[in-house]
């Protein structure tokens, strides 16, 4: 069992790991590498100039495993709620999680199979992210109709962390670190 399972590795999912494992909670990410960041050049990410999309991944995946997050190669089959939260099937195993962040791209079949509400063909979120499904979270093309962006995409990664980690500490939680002699 780990906290928190996220189906999908593009900046979304990459994003909620990092807040989440950053601050304690144990993480798996599970990822296809099929993004769409492989064809993508970054040039609107606040504080960075020009990057090419799976430059940017393989950073991204150096910063969250560094941060103790579980990257494993597999795509998530099925989800259901059971246990202490959510089940998931992956390769024929079951990984179960409280909380579960579902960024796998305009993909929406695993929001539909676990009973999410929909807005027309998106995922119906909050403000943070969450769905209908109490303590499962949407994430970037998911919740946007054709309006996708990478920037979008991984704060709405963050904003569902940060909504996992106010749970955890029964109170609102901030995120942001501050140097030594600060």
């Amino acid at each position: 069992m780990t906290d928190v399972l996220v189906a999908g590795g593009g900046p979304a999912g990459l994003s909620a790991a990092l807040f989440t494992a950053k601050n304690g909670l144990d993480t798996v990410v599970y990822d296809t590498d099929e993004t769409w960041m492989h064809k993508a050049h970054l040039f609107n990410y606040l504080g960075i100039d020009s990057v090419d999309g799976s430059e940017f991944l393989e950073d991204a995946r150096d910063q969250v495993e560094g941060f103790g997050v579980d990257l494993r190669e597999g795509e998530v089959e099925s989800v259901e709620e059971g246990g202490d939260g959510f089940v998931a099937t992956v390769d024929g195993e079951e990984v179960e999680a409280p909380y579960l962040v579902l960024a796998t791209g305009a993909d929406r079949s695993l929001a539909e199979e676990l009973g999410c509400a929909f807005d027309g063909d998106v995922v119906d979120v909050n403000v943070s992210m969450e769905t209908s499904v109490e303590d499962a979270y949407a994430t970037g093309a998911m919740c946007r109709d054709q309006e996708w962006q990478a920037i979008i995409s991984a704060g709405d990664g963050g904003a569902a962390a940060l909504d996992i980690l106010s749970k955890e500490e029964g109170e609102h939680f901030h995120d942001f670190d501050v140097p030594d002699g600060a």
